[in-house]
């Protein structure tokens, strides 16, 4: 339900209507899921026209911030992870950055969470990394095996017991292993070869972690990531991009634009 909202003032009306059901998203008065009045309801409540409104939802659509799907209700779409992404995404193709800026940004934010797991992360939490290491270690088809090895790095952050770490890492992993399964499929290779590779790499980073041994930990995480950067440079499908596209920024930019969401719960 809205709460009372100030008069608006002289000026742009959906600007203000916006920055308005913005504030009430973000503090949780509109939280995740609830439904969006009608357009109808918050034209009356504003004391202002449908297209006013209309223009207003557009905006805190494109934000990521609410999302209309199959002519339903509008929905408000309040979660962390979504907006980082969407950041992270416009930002990433904005500079026009690399694969490698991106993926060696992932190693060291996944040093410092294997950091703060070290001193953090309980028993139940180092079981239930192990049991994700073990599963990542399985041989599937390409669907499961990136969900499993999503799951196992999801959890590494995760445990660090810091939610922002946890949300960028998740962020930056999900983006490798799509690049990483979109260059595979484009040049027929068998993707999940490099990941079944590092099996053991990644058992051991759970080791260091048990064993509470933050440097043997991070030295760990560095070079499973220095091997799995190198690794998907000298891939053939980013070999057969080389030329046109040498540090696989375009690659990187056009799959960020096909599977970031816009608004569309992503």
């Amino acid at each position: 339900m809205l709460r009372s909202s100030p008069p608006l003032h002289r000026g742009r009306v959906a600007d203000q209507i916006m920055e308005d059901l913005r504030a009430q998203i973000l503090s949780g008065a509109l939280p995740d899921g609830a439904r969006l009045p009608s357009e109808r309801e918050l034209a009356a409540h504003y004391d202002v026209s449908p297209p006013t409104i209309r223009e207003a939802v557009r905006v805190l659509t494109a934000m990521g911030l609410l999302s209309t799907r199959n002519g339903s209700r509008t929905t408000v779409t309040a979660r962390g992870d979504t907006l980082l992404a969407m950041s992270i995404a416009s930002v990433v193709q904005f500079e026009k950055m690399t694969a490698a800026d991106v993926f060696g940004l992932l190693g060291a934010l996944n040093a410092y969470a294997v950091e703060q797991a070290v001193e953090r992360a309980s028993e139940a939490d180092i079981a239930e990394l192990r049991a994700a290491a073990e599963e990542a270690g399985r041989i599937g088809d390409v669907e499961s095996s990136s969900a499993a090895l999503l799951k196992f790095f999801v959890t590494l952050s995760a445990i660090s017991h810091n939610p922002l770490l946890a949300a960028l890492c998740r962020f930056i992993t999900e983006v490798q292993i799509g690049l990483s399964v979109e260059l595979a499929k484009e040049s027929g290779e068998e993707w999940g070869r490099v990941p079944r590779s590092l099996h053991k790499a990644r058992m051991d980073i759970v080791d260091a972690i048990a064993g509470r041994d933050a440097s043997a930990a991070v030295q760990l995480v560095h070079e499973y990531h220095t091997k799995v950067v190198k690794r998907l440079r000298s891939s053939p499908g980013a070999k057969k991009r080389a030329e046109a596209d040498p540090g696989l920024a375009g690659a990187l930019s056009s799959w960020l634009q096909a599977n970031v969401g816009h608004g569309d719960g992503r």
